[in-house]
Formats: structure tokens, C-alpha cells, sequence
């Protein structure tokens, strides 16, 4: 009992921030509600096989209390459609995100120092072959005024190069990219955590897992540790997208068919945090 009621602690806390966000978004308690039946005979039907074949709807209606009825409809809906992610999908999801690699990490668009060039918008190894190379059939004048709307690229006002002046792409507010990006990093994060709770009795190495966490620190204090924070974090990241991004087989211009094996989506997230010391610790937790 114990074990569960730490659980729906952490669930309570996990369900909080994610409520706030769909009502601000517009997501009543009905459709969430739905989703979750989803998601449960999904990793029922998926997650839980014994080795040989995938749970019947039988099983799986015992394992997520829903009925069998209930368990055949969404199991025919997720037939349906494809909510998972193909490694395409993977590769291509963020374009524009794509499209700033590239131009970190491809020599084509390098200086002789190795350094993002200042390209022209159009020619060779201009910014419209940039994208070609790596957005596909996208208007490059659509990702370049998205660039230039989050203030990842300039203009200068001398040559009308285009300059890059961060090394990601992070949309703004509740855009559909950026429901995305949250999408993805919640999701990995609780898979990594679940891995790790059960990495003892698989036999399997835990995944890194770490967080930095103070609760008496001086407001006065939070302007200078926001900044601070936000330059090494960024540093940190661009010296691991240094050593992994070359390696990534559209950049090394491996492509999909090397015989080294299926892709493999990897990498490490790090994001701050902050709130009043003690929110979210009421109701005996």
C-alpha cells in the first residue's frame, strides 16, 4: 500500500502541470479521458507480451480494468492510425530543427575554422541548398522567417547575409512544434525513469538520470542563477551535439540503408525548473 500511495503521489504531482496545460489549451476531461484508455490498451497490447505472442483483448482488459468492448474499439482505433513514430517521422519531425544542425555540423556550410557560415540566400552552398539538404521540400523563405521569428538567425544589415546566432531551435509558446518538443522530452523522460525503476530486475544498466534541486535560495539570487544556468546548460549541450551530430547517418551522409543496423533516437535533455519552496507538497505529501 505504501508503494501505491507513493505512486498516485507522484502521479498527482506528474497530472497537475499537465492539466493546467490542456485547459489552457482547450482539453476537456472527456477527451483526456480518452486518450488515457488509449494509451493503456496500447502499452498493454504492446509492452506486455510474454515472449512468444502480444496479450489477447482478454488479457489486456484484465490488466487496464476497461472492458473488452472498450478494449477491441480503441484497439481498432489505434489500428487506424498511426500514433506511434516511424524512425522517418523521427528524423524529419522538427525541420527547421534539422535545418540548424545542418548548419552546425555539415563542412559544406562551415568556415575554415569550422564555425556556421554566413550564407546568401540563394546559389551554391547558399541557405536555400541548406535547406534543401535538410528539410526536404520546404519554402526556404518559410524556414527562414521562422528562424528569424525566434531569433535563431540574422540579417546583416551591411551584406544581407544570413547569420546564425544559436545552435537549436526552440519554438515559442503553445505552437504545434513546441507541443511537440513537450510531447517528446516528457515522454522520454518518464521512460527513462521507468527503466531505471525496473533496471535491477532486467539485468539492464540504469540510464542517467540526475537533477540539481536547492529550496532555500534568495529570490534576489534567481536573476543571476537563471542566467548562469541557461549559459552552462547550453554549453554542455553544444559540446554533445559536437560529439554526437556527426555521427548522425543524414549528416555523415550514411543515409538509412548503412548495413550497421536500425537507427537509434538518442540524446539528453536538460531543462530548469523553479517555483515558491513547498508548492505542490500539500495533502500530506
Amino acid at each position: 500500500m505504501k508503494k501505491t500511495s507513493s505512486l498516485h503521489q507522484a502521479l498527482f504531482r506528474i497530472l497537475r502541470p499537465l492539466t493546467r496545460l490542456l485547459l489552457r489549451n482547450g482539453i476537456p476531461f472527456g477527451e483526456f479521458s480518452e486518450l488515457v484508455k488509449r494509451a493503456y490498451v496500447e502499452a498493454a497490447l504492446e509492452d506486455f507480451d510474454d515472449g512468444r505472442r502480444k496479450p489477447t483483448d482478454s488479457r489486456a482488459a484484465v490488466m487496464t480494468g476497461l472492458t473488452r468492448k472498450e478494449v477491441k474499439r480503441q484497439r481498432e482505433i489505434l489500428a487506424g492510425q498511426n500514433t506511434g513514430s516511424s524512425a522517418s517521422d523521427v528524423l524529419h519531425s522538427n525541420r527547421a530543427s534539422r535545418v540548424v544542425s545542418g548548419w552546425v555540423h555539415d563542412t559544406a556550410f562551415q568556415t575554415k575554422a569550422g564555425e556556421p557560415a554566413v550564407l546568401s540566400f540563394d546559389g551554391p552552398l547558399s541557405f536555400s541548398e541548406l535547406v534543401k539538404r535538410y528539410s526536404g521540400d520546404m519554402p526556404p523563405r518559410a524556414v527562414l522567417d521562422e528562424l528569424l521569428r525566434v531569433g535563431v538567425v540574422s540579417i546583416d544589415a551591411e551584406s544581407g547575409g544570413l547569420i546564425l546566432q544559436q545552435r537549436a531551435y526552440v519554438p515559442a509558446g503553445d505552437s504545434e512544434e513546441m507541443l511537440q518538443i513537450f510531447g517528446e522530452d516528457v515522454s522520454d523522460l518518464i521512460a527513462t525513469i521507468d527503466h531505471n525503476l525496473v533496471s535491477g530486475e532486467s539485468g539492464q544498466s540504469p540510464m542517467f538520470q540526475r537533477t540539481l534541486t536547492y529550496n532555500n535560495i534568495p529570490p534576489e539570487m534567481m536573476e543571476s542563477w537563471r542566467k548562469h544556468a541557461a549559459a552552462q546548460s547550453q554549453t554542455l549541450l553544444e559540446q554533445l551535439d559536437k560529439w554526437l551530430g556527426p555521427h548522425d547517418r543524414d549528416i555523415s551522409g550514411q543515409g538509412s540503408g548503412c548495413l550497421s543496423g536500425d537507427p537509434v533516437r538518442t540524446g539528453v535533455s536538460v531543462f530548469f525548473f523553479e517555483e515558491p519552496a513547498g508548492k505542490g507538497r500539500k495533502r500530506g505529501d
